[in-house]
Formats: C-alpha cells, sequence, structure tokens
C-alpha cells in the first residue's frame, strides 16, 4: 500500500526508494538520523530534567540518613512504579493513536483522544488510592523491614496529589509529541527542575521538614508541570487543539479497553523491577541492598532518559511513518536507531567501569553504601547496554501498535524465565542482590533477542494497511468534525 492514508498539508517527504547503493544508504542515514533526533535530542533533555527532579529527591532523602533514603526508594521503587507505570502505559494507546493519527493528517482528531484519556486516568487515579492509604500493611506484608514501611507508607499518603498531575500530564505530552512539538516540553521541565531544587533546598536544609518537604515539592512541581503543558496546549496550539467536546464522554469502555490492553508491555516490563526491589528488600542486610540498588537505578535512571528520548522519538518516528503510507522509512529508520543507541550504551558502560568507584558520592556519605555500589557497577554497565536495544523496539512496538504482543513477551522472558533464574542465583545460591540483578538480564537478553527477531521479520507494508484500519475505525466511532459541539 503506497498511496497515502489522506493528503497532508504539512507533509512533504516521500517514502524512500529500495537502497541500490552505498550513496543510497549514505542518503538514507544521514536523513533518518535528522529527523530521529531532531525530535530525540528535545525529548531525551525533557525526560532527562524530568527524571532528575525525582533524582533530586532521592539525593535530598540519602543526605537526610540511610533509612530516609531506602524508604523514599521503596515507594519510588513499589509505590509509584505501580501507578506511574500503569498511567504512562495506558497513555501508550495515545502515542500510538495520534502518532498515527498525525502522519494520516487527522491532527484534529487527537484533541478527543486526549480528553478520553485524561478521564481515564484519572478514574484509573482514584481506584488506586486504597494502595497509598494502605502501603504501610502492603509493604510489611511483601516482606519489607518495618521501619523502612512505615515511614515509605506515610511518604505514600503525603504525595497523592502528584499521581493525579501524572493523569493530566501524560496524555498532554503524547499528544504534544506526536507532532512533534517537543521543545516546549523541555522548556518546562527545565523550569520545573530548577524551582524544585530551589523548594528542596528551602523546605529541607532551611525549615527542615525532612520527608514531608520532599513530599510537598513534588506535589507542587506535578501539577506545575501538567497546569503548564495545558496551557500551552490550549493557548498556543489553536489549528490543532479545537476545544473541550462532551464527545470526550462517547465509547469511554471501548477507549478503557484499549488503554488498558496498552499498559500491559510497560507494565509487566517496569514491574519486574519493582519485584527485584521486593527480593532485595528480603535480604540479609535490606538498608544496605535497598540504597545500594536505588542508587544503581538511579544511575541507570540517567542513561534510561536518553533511551526514553530515543524511543520516543523512534515510535513517533514510526506512527508517523506508517499513517504516511511510507513502509521503508519505518524499517530504516529502526535500523539507523538501534545503531545508534547501541554505541551510546557501550559508551555509557566504559563510562560506568572507569567511575564506579565515585558513583554514589553524591547520594550518600556512607562509605559502606559507597563500596556496595562499586561492587555492583559491572551488572549496571551491562545492563545499560542491553537496555539501549531493548528500548529502541519497544520505541517501535508503541509505534506501530503492538503493546498488547510485546505484553506477552515480556511476561514470558521476565516472570517465567528471569524472575525464577533471579530467584535461584540470589537465594538459592546466595549470591545475594547480583544474583537478582543477574537473572533480570536473563530475561532482558531474551526479550531483546525476540523482538529483534520479530522487527527484522516485519512485513512493514502490511502494518502500513494495519494503520489504514486503525485510523478508520477510530474516526468513525470517536470524530465528526464538522458536527462536532464544542463545549468551549
Amino acid at each position: 500500500m503506497e498511496t497515502p492514508l489522506v493528503i497532508q498539508k504539512f507533509a512533504s517527504e516521500s517514502d524512500y526508494a529500495p537502497l541500490k547503493s552505498l550513496k543510497d544508504v549514505e542518503f538514507a542515514l544521514w536523513t533518518e538520523t535528522v529527523k530521529i533526533w531532531r525530535v530525540g535530542f528535545p525529548v531525551t533533555l525533557s525526560a532527562l530534567f524530568q527524571f532528575l527532579t525525582i533524582t533530586s529527591t532521592s539525593i535530598y532523602a540519602g543526605h537526610l540518613g540511610d533509612i530516609q533514603l531506602s524508604s523514599v526508594s521503596v515507594y519510588q521503587g513499589v509505590i509509584s512504579a505501580i501507578y506511574f507505570h500503569m498511567l504512562f502505559g495506558m497513555s501508550s494507546a495515545l502515542v500510538t493513536l495520534c502518532g498515527q493519527a498525525f502522519g494520516a493528517g487527522k491532527i484534529q482528531s487527537t484533541c478527543i483522544y486526549v480528553q478520553r484519556s485524561w478521564i481515564i486516568l484519572t478514574a484509573t487515579c482514584i481506584i488506586l488510592l486504597p494502595i497509598h492509604v494502605y502501603a504501610t500493611p502492603i509493604l510489611k506484608l511483601l516482606g519489607q523491614e518495618e521501619k523502612i514501611a512505615k515511614l515509605a507508607g506515610r511518604y505514600s499518603i503525603q504525595v497523592i496529589p502528584y499521581m493525579f498531575s501524572c493523569a493530566i500530564a501524560f496524555p498532554i505530552q503524547a499528544f504534544l509529541q506526536a507532532q512533534c512539538k517537543v521543545r516546549v516540553i523541555t522548556c518546562i521541565a527545565f523550569v520545573v527542575l530548577v524551582i524544585q531544587n530551589g523548594l528542596l533546598y528551602i523546605f529541607i536544609n532551611v525549615v527542615g521538614w525532612g520527608t514531608t518537604g520532599l513530599a510537598m515539592v513534588t506535589n507542587i512541581m506535578g501539577w506545575v508541570y501538567a497546569v503548564s503543558l495545558v496551557i500551552y496546549t490550549i493557548g498556543w496550539c489553536e489549528e490543532e487543539w479545537i476545544g473541550f467536546s462532551w464527545k470526550a464522554f462517547r465509547d469511554l469502555w471501548a477507549f478503557a479497553k484499549l488503554s488498558l490492553a496498552s499498559s500491559v508491555m510497560s507494565c509487566l516490563e517496569q514491574w519486574y523491577g519493582t519485584c527485584i526491589l521486593l527480593l532485595v528488600g528480603q535480604l540479609d542486610n535490606p538498608v544496605i541492598d535497598i540504597g545500594s540498588y536505588s542508587i544503581c537505578y538511579n544511575v541507570q535512571g540517567w542513561h534510561s532518559m536518553l533511551l526514553l528520548g530515543i524511543g520516543a522519538a523512534i515510535s513517533i518516528r514510526v506512527s508517523n511513518t506508517l499513517g504516511m503510507s511510507h513502509p521503508r522509512a519505518a524499517k530504516y529508520s529502526f535500523c539507523v536507531t538501534i545503531f545508534q543507541s547501541l554505541l551510546l550504551g557501550i559508551l555509557f558502560m566504559t563510562i560506568i567501569f572507569l567511575t564506579k568507584e565515585n558513583l554514589a558520592i553524591i547520594f550518600t556519605n556512607s562509605k559502606e553504601m559507597i563500596q556496595a555500589v562499586a561492587d555492583l557497577a559491572y551488572l549496571l554497565g551491562v545492563t545499560m547496554v542491553l537496555n539501549s536495544a531493548s528500548y529502541v523496539m519497544s520505541g517501535v512496538a508503541v509505534g506501530s501498535g503492538w503493546q498488547v504482543m510485546v505484553g506477552y513477551i515480556n511476561l514470558a522472558c521476565y516472570y517465567i524465565i528471569g524472575l525464577p533464574i533471579g530467584v535461584f542465583l540470589g537465594f538459592k545460591q546466595h549470591l545475594g542482590i547480583k544474583g537478582l540483578w543477574g537473572g533480570t538480564m536473563c530475561g532482558r537478553i531474551l526479550q531483546t533477542l525476540s523482538l529483534f527477531l520479530i522487527i527484522m521479520k516485519t512485513n512493514w507494508s502490511n502494518e502500513v494497511e494495519q494503520t489504514a484500519h486503525r485510523m478508520q475505525i477510530w474516526s468513525i466511532n470517536n470524530i465528526h468534525l464538522d458536527v462536532m459541539e464544542n463545549v468551549t
């Protein structure tokens, strides 16, 4: 299928011809590199700034004490991971629909998608409230030490408003990214990071509010970020944002099922790390083990934010090209991106190996914690290379709408194979946290190989046809722009 779904007034590019010479390869390599990094670099910066806002909380918690660091880390790795990745995964349905609709020239249809996503994600937050309220008994039941569980549970209740801010931020962020309007997201994220660190210094070092101060700053800045994105969209995206409509309340159940199905991939992948964190809490020295693992997780997160930007860029690129009926562009963009991402992964691994003795200094003054992190550095470095491939392939999956299929792959690779290996190595072979982490790496390797084989065997022309079918279904069921009745 080589005919575009619609005639796009904003897209003048055409699909690539078959590569027959080195010159053709160089042209495709350079063109896709420019297109990927034009989106990927700003998204990477915004993701890094957003992650640093979370890391800042961990840094201040670490300087309050080891118990505070471990408690906040347990909250971020368990309670926060439950809702954060569920909401983020549900919004991945919006990434697919908005990206493909933009490529097909139906960008105004995405306004209804965003509003439906707001409703569904907010309802999901309400359903998840008991997890925050009863976090302490839940963590105790899961085997966490009483002091850690008690402080983590109190902190969990204090940051409930932040969860609801994510329900607003994620859909509008996907809406803007689908149109490649990523610079404004970067600017807002940077301002939020600067303000947050100023508030953290005041609330912690000047006023002395401890973990309560951490929670207050988290709530404030979460809503500042979400509201800023909404204000920009309504005020400056006049051609794309057509206003609020009662039509957003139609077909909510169908959209909810699509969102929940899309969350499977993200949840199964990210909750895997939560399971490992819970198992780490049952080792002989939980304070040091959880703290060292969380520090490695934060360091890994800096690299992951770069990968998240690359993954978002490839998902946007793939979804747009499929919407424009350009199968070769989708294929070539994957090949270029995976190559460059692996090079970055090797670079980061090398840096970790060279600086392993100093990784934990910014997080803690504890010599025992610093040494524990240094002992895990080799696992951290190899994980970065594996993540470099996995994030790109997950981005292709989101752009193509394969979330459910990848969810089954994640279930098999992580929970049926990787997790049992980690438990065996960690507890039966007495390798502790290194064994648990080694099991996760086995699952990641298998998942990466599976996705690579699937992508290499994909018929992208068939994917174009499926995209056309998807756009037809959702356009018929959801949007009739010529008769839309706005409420604003």
